[in-house]
């Protein structure tokens, strides 16, 4: 049994997209984003907050019942709590692990970061404020793993696979500027200054525009290390509108 929510909610059973109702959709969902027993009642006030006790409880209770399914068992319940069932996988805590091993261990698996690079936002289409959380901490999560990838990948000499997951951190934030420092650092360790610079006035140009902001100080001195003629470049803007 597998549960995806990045970039949507999709159910497999024996590799087969089991279709649910919404309220059973986002019941899964809530208990997979926290991954233990939770109380009922917390359970119910989360997800039908507008309804009283009563109501939510019964609405719990409801929803649960059309989640059985008589070749899995989704849910485990007693009398008082309820909890994913541990046999089923999440794809946001699989791609949990794995940036968690880039920025603890600076473990760096090729096909794995493959996934984490294309990874989609936590249920991109729900505006419940528990998912929004969820889906912020996920986002930041995987851009400080890209870039600790883009880095450790960079030192390796490993710099189509550094730049790769610097681009995709760039992707997921194009206003972020550690996601352009580590793809310029890796550009410079590779020894093209031509396109540490192309990238360094990607992000000038995208900031000013933006927010009408310059580049911090250690932005410009990653530039300043660049042979004399390309610095005096990016200190006059001659050539590089």
């Amino acid at each position: 049994m597998r549960l995806g929510l990045l970039g949507g909610f999709d159910l497999r059973v024996n590799g087969a997209h089991v279709r649910l109702p919404i309220g059973s959709q986002r019941l899964l969902a809530f208990l997979s984003l926290h991954r233990q027993p939770l109380q009922r009642v917390f359970v119910a006030g989360m997800l039908w907050i507008d309804a009283n006790e009563e109501r939510a409880n019964a609405s719990l209770r409801t929803t649960l019942w059309r989640l059985r399914q008589p070749e899995c068992n989704l849910v485990s319940t007693t009398t008082t709590h309820v909890r994913l069932n541990l046999e089923v996988r999440t794809d946001v805590s699989e791609m949990d692990a794995v940036a968690n091993r880039v920025l603890r261990e600076g473990e760096v698996d090729p096909d794995e970061l493959e996934r984490l690079g294309a990874a989609g936002d936590v249920l991109p289409d729900s505006y419940d404020d528990w998912v929004i959380v969820e889906r912020e901490r996920f986002r930041q999560v995987r851009l400080h793993a890209l870039e600790a990838a883009c880095e450790a990948l960079a030192e390796a000499g490993e710099f189509h696979a550094a730049i790769n997951a610097g681009l995709a951190a760039v992707d997921g934030e194009p206003l972020r500027e550690s996601a352009h420092r580590a793809v310029i650092r890796a550009h410079l360790a590779e020894g093209n200054y031509y396109e540490a610079i192309r990238q360094y006035r990607l992000f000038r140009r995208l900031l000013a525009d933006k927010l009408g902001l310059q580049p911090s100080p250690e932005m410009r001195r990653l530039v300043e290390s660049l042979p004399t003629g390309d610095v005096q470049a990016l200190r006059t803007g001659v050539g590089m509108a």
